[in-house]
């Protein structure tokens, strides 16, 4: 653990330049006493390390220095398929890992792709859960990670929707990360199926290895999975007017079912600037609240029932106002 700490000391050194112990200490997430005796121990070991002293000093490698010593392990290159998602590989327990390899991949580039790769970093940053919500923390996901990556069969206590709690023995196949949330694709009773992280509520390992199916594509499965869902959650056509407020909307609260219902549209907004059009919703009670969402910007025409639902709600908000 420590040589590997010494090396981190040594690449943040030859990649960022002069360094002070606090700001090694917050990368390495040691303290600065810590700091200090790694310091110490890479001069005995002959690296040519010097500190500057004063307000403005730091600890800095002798100009021209550079080491050899960036080969990545295999955790290390394994987890550089997460270096845009700093948070999920920390969610996945490789923060570490990933930033070790960070560093000795940068440390390991020619100079002048160095610094491009430099400039990349300091301009597009990766940002990938929706607005007012961050990934979801789930104190259980590096232990379905750990199951995923050695194929470990393990046995799982699952909320259903409706708070139904089912066990199921699962062959855990991969992980996705999807808008923070994340979910389980596993194999159960020769079913590919998928699982929300947060609803698994008790994860024993059964100490049983399964062999991958070689033919199990995550990413294609997702891509189906994912069609699937959609279809189902957004069953039932309304034909709705929205004027050009509730249109501008209309992406932001239906995602890519409103985006699409909008390119689809095959009329013209009228002379008031409302545009009547055929909309995906889902059944039930869900539609309502998500309709209720536009206000006065949006009216349902059909079905009926939908719409008198509508007007149901909004009696009693109104008698509740009033």
């Amino acid at each position: 653990m420590r040589a590997s700490r010494l090396l981190s000391v040594l690449l943040l050194l030859q990649n960022r330049g002069r360094m002070t112990a606090e700001e090694l200490a917050a990368e390495l997430e040691v303290s600065v006493r810590t700091v200090y005796r790694d310091v110490e121990a890479l001069s005995a070991a002959g690296v040519p390390v010097y500190a500057d002293r004063g307000r403005t000093g730091g600890y800095q490698l002798v100009d021209g220095y550079r080491t050899r010593l960036t080969g990545l392990t295999e955790e290390e290159a394994q987890s550089l398929s997460l270096a845009g998602l700093p948070g999920a590989a920390a969610e996945l327990g490789l923060g570490t890992v990933l930033a070790a390899a960070q560093l000795k991949l940068h440390a390991a580039m020619p100079a002048e792709l160095r610094a491009g790769a430099s400039k990349v970093s300091d301009r597009f940053y990766l940002d990938v859960p929706g607005w007012h919500r961050g990934i979801e923390s789930l104190p259980r996901l590096s232990e379905l990670a750990d199951a995923v990556w050695h194929a470990r069969r393990i046995k799982v206590r699952y909320e259903r929707w409706g708070q139904r709690k089912v066990d199921r023995v699962l062959d855990p196949l991969g992980l996705i990360l999807k808008a923070g949330n994340w979910y389980l694709a596993a194999r159960c009773d020769g079913t590919d199926r998928t699982y929300r992280v947060s609803r698994i509520e008790e994860l024993d390992d059964l100490g049983e290895t399964f062999e991958r199916p070689s033919d199990f594509d995550l990413a294609r499965y997702w891509h189906e999975w994912s069609e699937q869902f959609e279809k189902r959650m957004y069953s039932r056509m309304a034909v709705v007017r929205l004027n050009e407020f509730a249109r501008i909307l209309l992406p932001f609260y239906l995602g890519a079912v409103g985006a699409r219902a909008l390119r689809e549209a095959d009329a013209e907004p009228d002379e008031d600037g409302w545009l009547t059009m055929d909309l995906l919703v889902e059944p039930g009670e869900s539609a309502v609240g998500e309709l209720l969402r536009f206000g006065g910007n949006l009216e349902v025409l059909e079905p009926p029932e939908l719409r008198e639902r509508l007007a149901e709600e909004i009696r009693k908000m109104g008698a509740r106002y009033g």
